[in-house]
């Protein structure tokens, strides 16, 4: 009997059982969903807006802003219609949707964040070279290659994760569907297959991560070699909103899935899928904007145009 006619819904991890707390739910991830839309919105059409913006490193950001969106727009509101309504289920087809694009999203997002890293070596390390390496043709093919990549990385996973039998009951413990506990629901050998692909993903995102890492290394020597204190403080300027977001992403995706087993619980484990799922989306825009004056310039301009069209 194939899974599909076998487990026609799963169930997900309440986040509480009394009513109260699940009310509290979910005004709060409405709270944190609503502050991430407005927040990646206005960065979106900043960047679209105001052609001043219109340089690589904020193209970059504009995809990133997108991905951001559609990442906690994957997982977010199913979680607040299941507190709202007091329910726990999930369609098949709902679970499989939401690995798909989840999984498709996050990984773009990383492919993202790695070219990015790229594009702040080549502006610190290169400045020379950096309009003839970063033309709008190479970026538009770096941009295709993320999203390309983390398309058939997905594929790969959600054909191979929903195609093995599941017998270990219909229980999934997250707030939303992810691979590995689906896999906890597997009672064939043929899990090991799903598990060498999420090796070999795992050793792919670790070469992103060596590469990041290297990156900084040589933008913290070249910054180190800047003789002028406007030169230090531009630089990291440049630098440090992209990698605290890189830190976040990593590190609350990191210990989500590789904290030891001793220590796990399923308040622990929600607690910290929350942190990579949910706060990255919403924090990124106040990271990227805080101490950026021409994003906070060209919302300014915004602003003052649509005033100026309703007077």
């Amino acid at each position: 009997m194939s899974n599909r006619s076998s487990i026609t819904e799963f169930l997900l991890l309440a986040f509480a059982d009394t009513r109260e707390l699940q009310l509290l739910h979910f005004w709060l991830f409405l709270a944190i969903y609503l502050a991430a839309l407005l927040g990646n919105g206005l960065i979106i059409t900043a960047i679209a807006c105001d052609h001043c913006l219109h340089t690589p490193m904020y193209f970059f950001l504009l995809n990133l802003s997108v991905l951001d969106l559609g990442s906690i727009s994957t997982t977010v509101p199913k979680a607040m219609a299941n507190s709202l309504w007091d329910t726990r289920d999930i369609s098949y087809a709902g679970c499989a949707a939401q690995v798909f694009f989840f999984v498709f999203l996050i990984g773009a997002e990383y492919c993202l964040l790695t070219i990015m890293a790229y594009d702040r070596y080549i502006a610190i390390c290169k400045p020379l070279h950096y309009g003839t390496l970063l033309g709008s043709r190479a970026c538009g093919h770096m941009a295709a290659a993320a999203w390309g990549s983390a398309f058939l990385n997905v594929v790969l996973h959600t054909v191979n994760t929903f195609s093995l039998p599941l017998c270990r009951g219909n229980a999934v413990d997250q707030f939303f569907c992810e691979i590995p506990q689906i896999l906890k629901l597997s009672c064939s050998h043929s899990y090991l297959r799903e598990t060498g692909v999420l090796v070999v993903s795992a050793c792919l995102a670790f070469g992103c991560f060596v590469f990041i890492v290297v990156s900084y290394v040589q933008i913290f020597r070249a910054v180190l070699r800047i003789p002028s204190q406007q030169g230090h403080h531009k630089a990291f300027s440049m630098c440090l909103p992209h990698l605290a977001v890189v830190s976040l992403f990593i590190s609350t995706a990191m210990f989500a899935h590789l904290k030891p087993p001793s220590i796990s619980s399923p308040f622990l484990d929600l607690t910290v899928a929350v942190l990579y799922t949910v706060v990255p989306p919403a924090v990124n825009p106040l990271i990227y904007s805080m101490r950026n004056k021409e994003i906070k310039e060209a919302l300014r301009k915004l602003f003052e145009q649509r005033l100026l069209q309703h007077q």
